[in-house]
Parts: C-alpha cells; sequence; structure tokens
C-alpha cells in the first residue's frame, strides 16, 4: 500500500497517511479500515454529530500504545473543517464540529478512533437536546444492564418521556432521550437524578444511585453523571478503542430481548448489517421535561434531590 493514498468523502478529496497503519494490533484492523468504516457510515452518523462540540479519542499509535483525549482542534486542521469557541472556567476552548463526511474520515487519518459528543448544539451550548442514562454492570452479567434498561424504560413511558437504547461497545447501555433545549443543564440534571432516584427506590436491590463504588453492593448503578455542561457521551456508531473495534450501536427496545445481546455486539466489520436498518428512524418528536416531571411528582416515592 502508498505512503499515502485518497478518499473521496462527499465533495472533498482527504488524503489519508500511512494506510497501512494498523490501530488494532489483535485484529490487524488499519487506519484505512478505519476511515472507510466511517466514511461508510457517515450518512448514518453524522445527523448525530452535526452543530455538537466533539471530544477526540485518538490512538494515532494504536490503541495498544497511549492514547489521550483532545478537545482544541489541532493547529494543522484544515480551514474547511468546522469549529466553534466555548467558553469554560478560566478561558475558551475550540472545538472540532464534524459536518460531513470528510471530516470523519480526517479525524480517523489523525488516529482519532472514537468521537464523543456533547448533549448540547453549538449554538445553545447550555440547553441539551438530550438526556442520557449510562447503564453499566458492576459485573460482566449484561443480563443486569437490559433488566435495567427495560425498568428504566417503563419509568419513562410512565412520565411521557420517548426514549432511544444503544451498545456503548465499551460495557454497556445508554438510554437516550430526546428534548427540546427547552431547560438548561442544571434542570436537566436534577429531572434526571430525580427519576433515577425513583427507579432506585422501586427496585432497592437491584439498582442504585450512590456514586460511591463501595455503598452500591452488586448492584446497578444508574449513571447521570453525563448531564452536564462540557461533558461528553460516546456519539452513536463511533468505534471503541477495544480489542475487536467494537462500535456503539443504536438499537430497537425489541433487540433488548435477546439474551445473546452484549454491549460489544457489533463491530468494525459489521458496517453493512448496522446501516441494513434504522432503529431509531423514525425519530421521536423531543418533548418539553416540565410536564414529565410534574408526572414523576405525583408517581412517587420522593424524587432523589428532596430527600
Amino acid at each position: 500500500m502508498t505512503a499515502t493514498y485518497k478518499v473521496r468523502a462527499g465533495r472533498r478529496t482527504v488524503p489519508v497517511s500511512r494506510p497501512e497503519k494498523v490501530l488494532f494490533p489483535d485484529d490487524g484492523i488499519t487506519k484505512a479500515d478505519l476511515a472507510a468504516y466511517y466514511r461508510a457510515v457517515a450518512p448514518r452518523m453524522l445527523p448525530h454529530l452535526r452543530g455538537r462540540p466533539l471530544m477526540l479519542e485518538r490512538h494515532p499509535g494504536g490503541i495498544g500504545g497511549r492514547g489521550f483525549m483532545q478537545k482544541d482542534v489541532p493547529g494543522h486542521f484544515p480551514d474547511w473543517v468546522h469549529r466553534v469557541e466555548l467558553p469554560k472556567e478560566g478561558g475558551t476552548v475550540t472545538y472540532v464540529l464534524c459536518e460531513d463526511a470528510a471530516t470523519l474520515v480526517l479525524l480517523a487519518d489523525q488516529g482519532c478512533v472514537t468521537l464523543h459528543r456533547w448533549l448540547s448544539r453549538a449554538d445553545r451550548p447550555d440547553h441539551p437536546d438530550r438526556l442520557v442514562f449510562d447503564l453499566d454492570p458492576p459485573d460482566d452479567d449484561f443480563g443486569r444492564v437490559r433488566e435495567a434498561a427495560h425498568r428504566l424504560h417503563e419509568l419513562l413511558d410512565e412520565v411521557g418521556l420517548p426514549a432511544l437504547p444503544m451498545t456503548t461497545g465499551s460495557r454497556g447501555l445508554h438510554v437516550v432521550v430526546p428534548l427540546d433545549r427547552s431547560l438548561p443543564f442544571d434542570e436537566v440534571r436534577a429531572f434526571a437524578a430525580d427519576l433515577a432516584g425513583v427507579l432506585a427506590d422501586r427496585h432497592p436491590d437491584r439498582l442504585t444511585t450512590e456514586v460511591r463504588k463501595k455503598d452500591r453492593g452488586d448492584r446497578l448503578y444508574l449513571d447521570i453523571q453525563r448531564n452536564g455542561y462540557g461533558q461528553t457521551a460516546v456519539a452513536p456508531y463511533a468505534v471503541r478503542s477495544r480489542p475487536g473495534a467494537p462500535v456503539a450501536a443504536p438499537l430497537a427496545w425489541d433487540d433488548l430481548e435477546d439474551p445473546d445481546l452484549g454491549a460489544r455486539r457489533w463491530t468494525l466489520a459489521d458496517a453493512d448489517a448496522l446501516l441494513e436498518d434504522d432503529p431509531w428512524s423514525p425519530a421521536p418528536r423531543p418533548r418539553s421535561l416540565t410536564a414529565a416531571a410534574e408526572r414523576l411528582r405525583r408517581l412517587g416515592p420522593r424524587p432523589a434531590a428532596q430527600r
């Protein structure tokens, strides 16, 4: 293979240097393979990325070496890559915005294996349009995750909120609620904490909101910590930096009935299968949390924030 080859992505041709560079040593997956995957899934992935600041998980030497997380846009990125400058404590950060397939390929060329997205968009960074519950098992029993996801889905349905499940490609599931951006992060996070508290009270032997691991026992932790300004969650269809190149894959709720389902069911090699169907289409209408919060209050037990 040549030292550099070019990938046509949308209206641009993007050079990929050292395409033969192996990024997943146990699997022989190269930088060229990563770029080809992201170009293939771009039509399905980009709607989940556009307008969102990204944190880049880069492994230029491969996942067997030392990777790093990057927020600021590298200075050598071409001018056509979209950017946004947002405030942080004591200054600002200029983030990448992935608006097109060419940017996805460019990021792969830079050894960016995983894209982590904000839960808000750059035009209203304080007002999220996604709420995420992160469900990881306390052990290797993914059945516990499936069980927790079903119970969470039932409660969200009771308060009138649609929810979308996704394998993380790591250990667990994300349950994503689309929002109308009417509330700031603090209020969204408070609602998430209240709902998690009600769910944990319903199933105290199985679920917990205890932040400290030593206080959880063998209960599954209902993690709502990603719901904050500047926090991120793995993007749908992103490749994870683990052996086998597993992928964060959107699911239909019926998929959770499969006892063989695991967090790493789908991999980079499954691009064609992932694109056969879109389990999140049609997209549910984004909702306000105002009515849901009132329904939750009526359900009881007391919300976590009131204990």
